[in-house]
Formats: structure tokens, C-alpha cells, sequence
């Protein structure tokens, strides 16, 4: 539904009044047709008919859409007066600030801001009103802390409401004593459950540890088994090295026995000249 026209000041035009309540535009969309409708009203008529309300053309939800900036701007310029004239506001506003006052005008009627309490009353009452409400609270002035209403005075005990208050404590504290208990157990099978599993693979790395530590130990005797073997090699190659050493210097020693005896077995035997050599030659005998 629209604004009421009677709500507005001078001469309001044909253009921005809705083709179905015939109010002033309130929300308002936009058939192809050019005709403009109040949103409320146009979804309500496209519920029950496929055609624009004015001119019987078809018409869709899909095809509507806002008004022209020139038309909003004529809309929102218009002034009129607050919806709570009656009650005693005389403010007259734009069409585009209505909303916002009205929401914060003094003559508005809004409920009793206590529990419970069923009065509307206007804005700038709610004050006085508040101060003689029937359900307007207040803490007990015997000191107990607990806050009533007014209807309650006379059947207000301190002692039962610190009672009941004190139940309500306990059984509170219980729910959340369980409610850690329930945690605490849920986090220990956790951590049980985490540990058994780092037990397991430790258990494991211990074990491929042994294994690694056995093959080790195996490849040490056997590299310690070679290297004995390699240092009796070198030894008796040391041996060996010794004896020929000594053979050697037999040889050695030999050698140079027997060139000091031939030396002087040679210094017995003059050479022969060569003269004589010629005359011990045979002499040739020619026949004829």
C-alpha cells in the first residue's frame, strides 16, 4: 500500500500515484508500459494475473523495474505531513525523510520496554510510565540481590529465592563438573591412544635400530677379519722383502769375490805383439 494522499501538501501528480491504490508511490517499480506501481501492491495483483492492471498488457515480475531518476526525484521531493498529525506532530517533511522521522518521533507509539508488560505508549510518555509500570523491576531491598517485579513484591521470600537461586547454582556446578569430567576423560583416551601409537612406532625404530646395529657389527669383524689378513700379508711380504735382501748381498758379495780373483789371474798372461803373432803364423808353401 501507498501513502495516504490526504498526508500530503498541495497538488500531488497523476504520474506518482499507484495504479492500483491509487496512493502516492511507496516503493515503487515500473511496468514497460510506463505505468508505476507500488511494489506490495503490484506482487499482490501478479499473483493472480499475468497483465498490467491499467492497460491489460502482459506483464511479468521479471520486467519490472525502478522508476526514473526524474520521476524518484519528483516523488522524494514531495512533503507531507507525520502519521502521527493525529496524536498531536505537526512536523511536515520530504517524502525522502519521512521514514527516519517517524521512527524517532516523539508521538510514535511503542511498547513498554518491561517483560511482560502489554502497553503502547507514545515516545515521549514512556518515561512516566516506566516509573508507575506494574512490571518494572527493581533488586530486593532486603539485600538478598534478587531482582523483582512489581507484582511480585508481596510474594517475594529472600530465603527461597536464595534457596532456589542456590539450586540452581549446584546443579549448574554438577552439569559442569560432568561436562569437564566427560572432556577430561575423552582428552586422557586421546593421549592414550596417541601414546600406545608412539610406543608402537618407537618399538619399531628400536628394532630396525638392532638390525641396522647387527649389520654393522657384522661388516666391522668382517673388515676387522681383512685387515688382519692384510697385515700378515704385509708381514710375510716384509719377510720375503728381508731374505731377498740378504740374498742379495751374498750375491753382491759374491760378485765382487770373483772379480778380484780374475783380476789377478789376468796379470799373469803378457799379450801377444803383433809381431809375433805374424811369426807364429804358418808359412804358405806354393807349388808349382
Amino acid at each position: 500500500m501507498g501513502y495516504d494522499i490526504e498526508r500530503f501538501v498541495g497538488y500531488v501528480n497523476e504520474g506518482l500515484l499507484c495504479c492500483i491504490c491509487r496512493d502516492v508511490l511507496e516503493d515503487p517499480l515500473q511496468a514497460p508500459c510506463e505505468h508505476a506501481f507500488c511494489t506490495a501492491c503490484i506482487h499482490g495483483w501478479l499473483v493472480h494475473h499475468n497483465n498490467c492492471p491499467e492497460d491489460r498488457q502482459a506483464l511479468d515480475m521479471s520486467v519490472l523495474r525502478h522508476l526514473y531518476r526524474y520521476m524518484k526525484n519528483d516523488l522524494n521531493r514531495l512533503q507531507l505531513h507525520c502519521k502521527n498529525g493525529e496524536r498531536g506532530c505537526e512536523m511536515v517533511c520530504s517524502l525522502e525523510s519521512i521514514d527516519r522521522h517517524e521512527r524517532e518521533c516523539e508521538y510514535s507509539q511503542i511498547p513498554c520496554s518491561n517483560a511482560g508488560c502489554p502497553v503502547q505508549i507514545e515516545r515521549r510518555n514512556l518515561d512516566s510510565h516506566l516509573a508507575v509500570c506494574e512490571y518494572r523491576s527493581r533488586e530486593c531491598p532486603n539485600g538478598c540481590g534478587y531482582t523483582i517485579l512489581r507484582a511480585e513484591d508481596t510474594q517475594h521470600n529472600c530465603v527461597a529465592e536464595l534457596r532456589t537461586e542456590l539450586e540452581l547454582l549446584r546443579s549448574e556446578m554438577i552439569c559442569r563438573v560432568e561436562e569437564a569430567k566427560h572432556e577430561m576423560e575423552s582428552r586422557l583416551d586421546s593421549q592414550r591412544r596417541h601414546m600406545v601409537q608412539k610406543e608402537s612406532l618407537l618399538q619399531n625404530e628400536i628394532e630396525e635400530l638392532k638390525s641396522q646395529m647387527s649389520r654393522m657389527m657384522s661388516e666391522v669383524r668382517s673388515l676387522m677379519a681383512a685387515e688382519r689378513q692384510h697385515r700378515q700379508e704385509l708381514e710375510q711380504a716384509e719377510l720375503e722383502k728381508r731374505e731377498l735382501m740378504e740374498l742379495l748381498k751374498g750375491l753382491q758379495k759374491d760378485c765382487r769375490l770373483n772379480n778380484t780373483e780374475g783380476n789377478k789371474k789376468s796379470t799373469n798372461f803378457r799379450p801377444l805383439t803383433r809381431l809375433e803373432s805374424v811369426k807364429r803364423k804358418p808359412r804358405e808353401v806354393t807349388v808349382i
